[in-house]
């Protein structure tokens, strides 16, 4: 979260002339409502099975830059899917965190201690996203076109 997939997702998407697209934006189109709206209606089980049918469908029908939320590589079935798949791990650490986001409660799984859960988040996920990725673009300090031109590096696509 705040790492930057959403702004670096559209860039790499019009650099290679292809369509973007983020789960998260297709829950809270098909929802009407927040992600963290859901997380405080229904929980975060029902996000995760949401965010997982999402997942699913877009990487059936996308064939464009995809991204996905944090928490979607929670999943195994998810992971599985993503093994077919170029995946960008777009990394950060706390501090770069708290500068780009505030760590604020607009997230809602930092909404308490965002430092120690942000921390802690990262623990927990971190193996997850370098068992998926193709390739770890660090973000700390770079701008969205440094980052960019880190993941077509990354990706040995062809810079134009």
């Amino acid at each position: 979260m705040g790492v930057g997939k959403s702004t670096v997702g559209r860039l790499l998407a019009g650099h290679l002339d292809v369509a973007y697209r983020d789960t998260d934006d297709d829950i809270e189109a098909a929802e009407g409502r927040t992600i963290a709206e859901i997380f405080v209606d229904e929980g975060e089980a029902a996000f995760r099975a949401k965010e997982k049918a999402a997942v699913r469908a877009a990487l059936a029908a996308h064939r464009g830059v995809l991204s996905l939320g944090g928490g979607a590589v929670l999943d195994p079935d998810t992971r599985v899917l993503l093994a077919g798949h170029r995946v960008v791990y777009l990394s950060m650490d706390v501090e770069e965190a708290v500068r780009r986001t505030g760590l604020n409660v607009a997230r809602p799984l930092l909404a308490v201690n965002p430092r120690k859960q942000w921390r802690e988040l990262m623990e927990a996920r971190r193996h997850l996203y370098e068992e998926v990725a193709t390739a770890v673009v660090a973000t700390d300090g770079r701008g969205p076109d440094e980052v960019l031109r880190g993941v077509l590096d990354a990706l040995e696509l062809k810079q134009g």
